[in-house]
């Protein structure tokens, strides 16, 4: 879930400011998504989900004998292979390898050594400063070696592209009449700054402003290395979480296409004013150039000379996919339903207790998931189509499990109707309102905004778009290729409660138990909530299956691409 931990601070904060408003209610077009009438049988399974079973699934996950269930260790696989079980018990067909529930994933862990590593600025003749400049390790500068080798060697210019973005569909192009290749990028976190919806979604982070593009974008281009300047305001969090999440073991998957770089890095505001100023520039004055049309990216006068070493780990983990076949023989329309079971397993250099149990991180998410594949698998009627079940590992480390689910899909993406992801619901009683934030880009949200009517749901905005919430949970991996796909949350307003108390309820976790030792299982514990968002879940399954033809994401939308390159992949 830790993709999802800006978002709920800055949701936390809109809340308590009063900021959020409901989303405003819209009429159900049964011209574009008609469904047919549940039959009663799964109509009795679904009110047949039971908090007491997601309960109990939460209670042995997060047991200290799976150790945090992280990434490659011996905790994940135990916790995989009772997911597997489970999925077995129910009858599912196996969707993983040979025959399995298993999808194996080989994985490579990158752990910069600091004291061993060297970031160095070197001038050139026109540069002000007439030294090299050493940077500091987790203070100047974090660094990864993303070829996976224990070592790397740097010595080339460093060039200033902006955001570091190529938007055909916006006309921008930070990249225009310069050739990276065998350099190291200099680029703003973020992305332009825009209140015009349609150019760069106004006010909302789109996919262009996160690191991992800016990454991606300069390997494809053929650059040896970037350079993020780091600046609060623009990223919505500080050096703090940058130097947390950056200077221990990064994972990647061993044949990730997009992971090329020498040095994926980020760099201090103060940093970046050094190098501008070694040109005779401001940096203010070129954030601000940066973000308006004719920006035109330039060469500094600096070199970066670096020498990264690395301890290299091979290792493997696995996703668990089961699915239920639907009865249709014809071309499949299938459902998926994803929730990630890894967490941060164990860090001995803690006083006391030193395992990061992760009941609601993401305990619950897995707890649903099962209780679905359950109760989906005990009606005696099938469902038109397939139901995929898959619980994803890695998603901790980068939302990697889901990532190689989006390349290796037990079936075509393109006959993927809908991903349902399910990601840290906290188990503190029954809301009232939800958040399906991505919902509303697709042609499926009527089918959505009627079916939280009938769960008396209220549908709640993203209240904080800056942070890009939408990019930082597993549903965004099959997003990716095409398939449209959304977490379902709960808000804080819950039944029995004013808002106030749930926002208080939400604040504690954030703040006492997030990714800590803390986030126990707690027989207090209450799945009632949990077990409505199971059913809410269950109802948008059957309707995507039961449509009469594939969800779409709306034109124009930044996945509507993929959806159409992987359809024409598809025999006719």
């Amino acid at each position: 879930m830790d993709r999802y931990r800006i978002y709920r601070q800055a949701m936390l904060g809109s809340l308590m400011a009063g900021a959020l408003l409901l989303a405003a209610p819209r009429c159900f077009s049964q011209s574009n998504m008609a469904s047919v009438q549940m039959p009663a049988a799964l109509k009795a399974a679904e009110a047949g989900i039971d908090p007491e079973k997601i309960r109990a699934h939460v209670r042995f996950l997060a047991d200290d004998l799976l150790e945090g269930r992280g990434t490659g260790t011996r905790g994940g696989d135990i916790a995989a292979r009772y997911i597997a079980t489970q999925f077995a018990l129910d009858g599912l067909k196996p969707g993983g390898d040979n025959g399995t529930y298993l999808q194996h994933i080989n994985f490579v862990g990158i752990n910069t050594i600091g004291d061993k590593t060297t970031f160095d600025l070197v001038p050139d003749r026109d540069a002000s400063i007439s030294t090299p400049m050493p940077l500091r390790y987790a203070d100047d500068y974090v660094t990864t070696n993303q070829t996976h080798t224990p070592v790397a060697e740097i010595d080339a210019p460093i060039v200033f592209v902006g955001y570091g973005i190529d938007a055909p569909e916006y006309k921008w192009n930070d990249f225009a009449g310069v050739d990276v290749r065998g350099k190291v990028l200099l680029v703003i976190v973020s992305e332009p700054p825009s209140q015009d919806a349609n150019f760069f979604k106004g006010p909302a982070l789109t996919y262009y402003g996160r690191w991992t593009y800016k990454f991606e974008e300069a390997a494809r281009l053929g650059a040896v290395g970037v350079l993020i300047i780091h600046r609060t305001d623009l990223a919505s969090y500080g050096w703090d979480v940058v130097r947390s999440s950056n200077t221990g073991e990064k994972t990647y998957l061993e044949d990730d296409p997009n992971a090329k770089l020498k040095a994926a890095s980020w760099i201090q505001l103060d940093v970046a004013r050094k190098l501008f100023a070694a040109a005779g520039k401001n940096l203010d004055d070129e954030i601000v150039a940066a973000g308006k049309r004719g920006f035109q990216p330039f060469e500094l006068p600096v070199r970066l000379k670096a020498h990264i070493a690395s301890q290299v780990r091979h290792f493997q983990s696995s996703n668990v996919v089961g699915i239920l076949p639907g009865t249709d023989k014809g071309k499949d329309q299938a459902v998926m339903y994803t929730a990630h079971y890894d967490h941060l397993g164990t860090d001995p250099g803690l006083p006391g207790d030193k395992i990061y149990n992760g009941a609601a991180d993401n305990g619950t998410g897995c707890g649903i998931l099962l209780e679905l594949a359950r109760a989906w698998s005990s009606s005696k009627v099938r469902p038109p189509h397939s139901i995929i079940f898959a619980s994803v590992t890695a998603e901790e480390q980068g939302l990697l499990g889901s990532e190689y689910l989006g390349m290796h899909p037990p079936v075509p993406a393109a006959q993927i109707t809908l991903d349902l992801n399910y990601d840290m619901l906290l188990p503190i009683g029954v809301p009232l309102e939800v958040l399906v934030t991505g919902a509303e880009r697709t042609t499926f949200y009527p089918a959505v905004e009627k079916t939280a009517r009938q769960f008396d749901l209220k549908i709640v905005p993203d209240p904080f778009p800056q942070a890009g919430s939408y990019y930082r949970s597993d549903h965004f991996s099959l997003s990716r290729v095409g398939i449209p796909a959304f977490s379902i949350d709960p808000g804080v307003l819950y039944q029995g409660h004013d808002r106030q108390w749930g926002i208080d309820q939400s604040k504690d976790y954030n703040e006492h138990h997030y990714h800590q030792p803390s986030d126990e299982y707690h027989a207090s514990m209450d799945f009632d909530g949990d077990a409505k968002m199971a059913r809410f879940g269950f109802t948008l399954g059957w309707e995507a299956s039961s449509a009469p033809k594939l969800i779409q994401w709306k034109p124009g939308d930044e996945f509507a691409a993929a959806r159409k390159a992987s359809e024409k992949t598809m025999p006719q």
